[in-house]
């Protein structure tokens, strides 16, 4: 009998259908995956399974029994764990409080936060990773953000237990701490449903798959380990993508961007890059390596201590994101939740939020019906999957909120450098696929663009030109025909001997 059946699940939103008549079973002591293009409705289905959602027709259905959940407590109650792609923490407390948290230890009445770092510390000793209970969690990384969610979700003991991309910004000493994890409980016997984008975790960790496709169930895999990368790939996107990075080889002309001798926290010294009008410049390096970092320097969301940036051989202040704007510098950021996305706000007003300037009447009333225009034609040029332009973006799945802050930047007519810090984190293959070609067009525009990616075959795949940074440092530069997985890898993991 499965541990975890689902039963002809079907949900529904105002203009959308997310799911209809989805089934599968997950056994126990079994990692089912679960493949489809963003927007498919993978993510949906974890909501119903944790409670936020409820669905419309079908039944869930735990050791033979149904269940339906009124709300994430009695999901929890039940035995399931779900750990979504978009992270749920409260960044001012502790690694300790956030793992405990709705269970927090009390001596006398009062919260004992002695125990609970003494009960963090211990159980993240057990699975082998390495943070500090009593670190704030607004201090951490991203991946560190990730891995404290993980093992929230593990500290309870749960025998479903559902991960939507939790490798999507982990290190690869701590993806290799969540497969060892993975492959803990399947050994535990726990049932675990695993949504990836990423075909080798897919492959690497999963016994069996279901594929979806526009919210509905396009087929289900026993044996995965048999199963032709091409066809699965085919069954998500309904159409065969032989290369998906199709690299578009452009000429270059004179330096567009150039930023010298930068140096600010967390960058061990000062660094110095130039990118070429048409030029694609992927900076690859390890979690920590300070390439987000330096990005910011640029952009001047981050203070500088000291450095000169050039447009078009020009010297020009850039002491804010504001000035960086003004100038034609542009940034799409790692984090979409906190630093991209303006979550309460529409499809459309998120696209129009910064070229609005341009538009509006005497610089205080909105040319609505503009925006509607930009707004409806990226929607359609992007093919953004949201009911209409009026949706709140929080709705939208991951990767539909990047195209949306890359449809903000492409509205923009006096767009120069494009800096995108891991643009394609935790999006399909197919939405990769488009959100490329767009790249290969900005270039072709003449627009110097900077790809940040930790996805090193990413970076191959797409950049004319490689930079390499190790621990806070630039650690040496390849051109696309003399960069191969082993010359980037050999300049960015640490020298020990030095």
């Amino acid at each position: 009998m499965s541990l975890l059946r689902v039963e002809n699940v079907s949900k529904g939103f105002p203009g959308v259908r997310a799911l209809s008549s989805v089934s599968f079973d997950v056994r126990a002591g079994e990692v089912h995956g679960l493949m489809g293009e963003n927007g498919a409705g993978k993510s949906t289905l974890l909501k119903i399974l944790g409670g936020e959602y409820q669905p419309d027709a079908g039944r869930i259905l735990i050791d033979g029994n149904e269940v339906r959940f009124a709300n994430a407590a009695a999901s929890i109650d039940a035995g399931i764990a779900v750990i979504h792609q978009e992270l749920q923490y409260v960044p001012d407390m502790s690694v300790a409080e956030n793992l405990l948290l709705g269970r927090l230890p009390v001596s006398r009445g009062w919260f004992s936060k002695s125990r609970a770092v003494s009960v963090a510390r211990e159980r993240l000793l057990a699975m082998g990773v390495d943070l500090d209970p009593t670190t704030s969690l607004r201090k951490l990384s991203i991946a560190q953000r990730q891995m404290v969610e993980i093992c929230k979700a593990l500290m309870r003991d749960a025998k479903i237990i559902a991960l939507d991309e939790p490798s999507s910004s982990l290190s690869h000493t701590e993806t290799e701490v969540l497969f060892r994890l993975v492959r803990q409980l399947r050994q535990e016997q726990r049932a675990l449903v695993y949504i990836s984008h990423r075909m080798d975790e897919i492959y690497a960790l999963c016994d069996a798959c279901t594929v979806f496709r526009d919210g509905r169930m396009i087929a289900t895999h026993a044996e995965l380990k048999k199963l032709p990368r091409a066809t699965l790939v085919r069954e998500m996107v309904g159409r065969d993508i032989a290369d998906i990075y199709h690299y578009r080889k452009r000429t270059h002309g004179d330096v567009r961007f150039s930023a010298s001798a930068l140096l600010g926290k967390p960058l061990a010294e000062p660094a110095t890059f130039q990118v070429r009008r048409g030029e694609i410049v992927g900076f690859f390096g390890l979690v920590g390596a300070g390439r987000s970092e330096l990005m910011h320097l640029a952009y001047g969301a981050r203070k500088r201590e000291q450095g000169t940036i050039k447009l078009d051989g020009q010297a020009v202040r850039i002491n804010g994101p504001r000035d960086a704007i003004r100038h034609g510098i542009v940034l799409c950021p790692e984090d979409r939740k906190e630093a991209g996305i303006v979550a309460m706000a529409s499809v459309a007003d998120n696209i129009n939020i910064s070229c609005r300037r341009h538009s509006s009447r005497a610089g205080m009333f909105l040319n609505r019906k503009r925006e509607a225009q930009i707004a409806d034609g990226f929607i359609r040029q992007l093919q953004i999957k949201t009911p209409s332009r009026r949706q709140k973006i929080r709705f939208l799945s991951g990767g539909n909120q990047q195209k949306a802050i890359l449809a903000r930047w492409l509205a923009e007519p006096d767009m120069r450098v494009v800096i995108l810090d891991e643009p394609t984190r935790g999006i399909d293959v197919g939405a990769k696929h488009e959100i490329y070609d767009v790249i290969y067009t900005l270039a072709e525009r003449g627009c110097a663009v900077v790809v940040v990616s930790s996805e090193l075959p990413e970076v191959l795949g797409i950049s004319d030109r490689i930079v390499v940074m190790r621990e806070g440092c630039i650690a040496g530069e390849l051109d696309r025909d003399l960069a191969t997985e082993q010359s980037v890898l050999s300049l960015a993991l640490p020298d020990r001997s030095r």
